[in-house]
């Protein structure tokens, strides 16, 4: 159980049956009467946005939600297969549920799933990845205006990123995943 004072950015509770993380809250105290929690929340499986006012005393439940590694496997005409790390069980799981990281899915890599009960619904890809350039057009030095020189280029898992001019074809890139954000280049081609 879950008291609503305690709610914080981040936090994870039951609502109507459903899995739901805590987008913003506000904390009101008005002049007559008890606290109450304002709270912006977002469903983890539909992804849809609500606000909810609950009393600052009321319990709320905690959801069941476990994360569990596991690993691409292969992507076959929309369907996306993984295999979990402990029990070697395979999954597979449709285009609704990895398209915010399909950008970052890559053979061989692990990822964590996020099942309520028994069912998968989120993927986190890792913080940072290694992805190989496989198409970048030559960056000429007069294509800047302001100074801050970059280039579009395809990475192996189809996503397009900007990046420095410097950056050529064959490079390995390390890419922040949170944001899809260019770090460095961890190799040369």
């Amino acid at each position: 159980m879950i008291i609503a004072g305690d709610l914080r950015r981040g936090s994870k509770l039951l609502f109507n049956n459903e899995p739901y993380v805590v987008v913003d809250f506000q904390l009101v105290k008005p002049g007559k009467g008890g606290t109450y929690l304002r709270t912006k929340m977002r469903n983890l499986i539909t992804g849809l946005v609500r606000e909810e006012t609950f009393r600052s005393a009321e319990k709320l439940e905690s959801p069941d939600l476990e994360s569990r590694p596991m690993q691409f496997l292969y992507a076959d005409d929309g369907a996306y297969n993984f295999m979990d790390q402990q029990s070697y069980e395979q999954i597979t799981l449709d285009h609704e549920h990895v398209e915010d990281v399909v950008g970052f899915l890559k053979e061989q890599e692990t990822y964590d799933i996020l099942y309520f009960g028994d069912r998968p619904i989120a993927i986190t890809p890792p913080m940072h990845m290694n992805l190989l350039v496989t198409e970048a057009l030559p960056g000429v030095k007069g294509d800047t205006a302001q100074g801050s020189a970059s280039k579009p280029v395809t990475l192996e898992t189809g996503m397009v990123l900007n990046v420095p001019l410097f950056v050529e074809e064959g490079d390995i890139l390390r890419i922040d995943t949170r944001d899809r954000s260019y770090i460095e280049r961890v190799n040369k081609k």
